[in-house]
């Protein structure tokens, strides 16, 4: 009988690595955690409900952002909440289906974050290179459609690779990490999904286009903003941001691939966990202050909605 088959009668379990502290210290670092959480949401839902109480903040550009901020909080809503349960209780363990949930809420937040920045990329080439189109380019119906988008394609192509994943037979329950992935539960099959890898080639692909289609975007914003100082001015306040959040966005990624193909072979434990969860410590918190601080309008507004309440 193999283990996928034993699941519902014996109540399966898959067992996570990682968290080897002694019972202080996962106090303290619940304490520490447990705070580091709720600046995350503070930050994000003061940005949130800014740009959507605020109809002067209802641009493109603010509207994806708000979507950046919903995707952070929605990435980290799989990860914090049982971390901490975790660091509270004796086994480190996830059942079946909260496994397979955490995993899907964490790794379709990562592309929703990708498809939001490729959509703020082309809101920025469209509002520098094409400046006279843009309001007929940028419609109000046609950013909701981008953004519902954004979510959908994300949702959908994570939900088809678990459901490969799901149709694996399982030969093995430990996974290397702090957290549920279905590269490692893939990993646990008897036997190799077809399947899955072709799916997961699929996604990988598809959202290396993503990046293909922001550097061709930047290659003419670039151009046209060194032909004057009011452009170059123009992408320093509005294009800067998004190039850090890229850039926090793109280390925390490659940090978990290289975590998930190199990370258990010769580093420290410690290391392996900081590689792990990079992507939930830094673009979840420096997004929205990066944004906040380098946009005086939104800036402002921020403040003021901040004192108001």
């Amino acid at each position: 009988m193999t283990l996928s088959t034993m699941v519902v009668s014996n109540g399966f379990f898959f067992s996570l690595s990682g968290l080897n502290f002694t019972a202080e210290h996962k106090l303290v670092l619940f304490a520490v955690t447990s705070l580091y959480y709720v600046i995350i949401w503070f930050v994000n839902v003061a940005l949130i409900l800014t740009i959507v109480t605020d109809r002067t903040l209802h641009d493109p550009m603010y509207v994806f952002l708000c979507s950046m901020c919903v995707s952070g909080l929605y990435g980290t809503s799989g990860f914090y909440p049982k971390f901490l349960k975790d660091l509270l209780s004796p086994a480190h363990v996830a059942s079946y289906t909260e496994c397979f949930l955490q995993s899907f809420v964490i790794y379709s937040s990562h592309p929703c974050d990708l498809s939001t920045l490729t959509l703020m990329a082309f809101d920025r080439y469209v509002a520098i290179c094409l400046p006279l189109r843009y309001h007929s380019v940028m419609t109000k119906q046609r950013v909701a459609l981008f953004v519902v988008f954004s979510w959908l394609l994300p949702l959908f192509c994570m939900f088809v690779n678990t459901v490969t994943v799901l149709q694996s037979d399982l030969c093995g329950s430990n996974i290397p990490k702090l957290y549920c992935s279905n590269y490692f539960i893939s990993k646990l099959a008897c036997t190799p999904s077809v399947a899955n890898t072709g799916v997961s080639f699929f996604n990988i692909v598809f959202y290396i286009l993503h990046l293909v289609f922001i550097l061709c975007s930047y290659i003419p914003l670039l151009r046209t903003c060194r032909r004057s100082n009011e452009g170059w001015n123009k992408f320093v306040q509005t294009c800067v941001p998004h190039l850090i959040a890229l850039l926090n966005f793109g280390v925390a990624t490659l940090f978990d691939l290289m975590y998930m193909r190199f990370g258990s072979l010769s580093l420290t434990q410690n290391l392996q966990n900081f590689m792990s969860i990079e992507v939930f410590l830094i673009p979840p918190i420096m997004n929205p202050l990066i944004y906040g601080l380098k946009l005086s309008k939104l800036q402002n507004k921020v403040h003021e909605f901040i004192h108001k309440k």
